[in-house]
């Protein structure tokens, strides 16, 4: 079986979101699927995907702590600032932890370790919504 679907999550202050249930909520037909993978694809050039803690929200805090300042916004070599001081940090944040994620699914649900989650890393300070590609193939 394969199965494609676009994804809307809803928009987010800056920083790293769990977006698992998200994900969940809108793939009904992972239940049916003993074994196969999802890959998920995000299409924006600002925003990232990354698998981390799931637990302890201050692991996303300290995420967009470390960012911040390895990437600031404030830096006065970057050029491409079109749209605010956030816009080139944001494709190197987006660049550097990357859009996609493939997930194993087992027994109809994702095979993810007990601590991880799916992180939306948000690289705007003002972003819209996001446009999540999930594609499925199992049996």
């Amino acid at each position: 079986m394969w199965l494609q679907k676009e994804i809307r999550l809803k928009a987010r202050p800056r920083g790293f979101h769990l977006i698992d249930q998200e994900i969940r909520a809108a793939l009904p037909e992972l239940d049916s699927i003993r074994t196969g993978l999802l890959h998920l694809w995000l299409q924006h050039t600002s925003a990232s995907l990354t698998v981390n803690e799931n637990a302890d929200p201050l692991v996303r805090e300290d995420f967009e702590a470390f960012f911040r300042r390895a990437v600031p916004d404030d830096a006065p070599y970057f050029k491409h600032t079109y749209e605010g001081p956030d816009d080139m940090t944001a494709h190197i944040k987006s660049s550097l932890l990357g859009v996609q994620l493939s997930i194993p699914i087992s027994a109809g649900r994702l095979a993810m370790g007990t601590w991880q989650g799916i992180y939306l890393g948000e690289h705007r300070v003002h972003a819209s919504s996001r446009h999540l590609l999930a594609t499925m193939q199992g049996e």
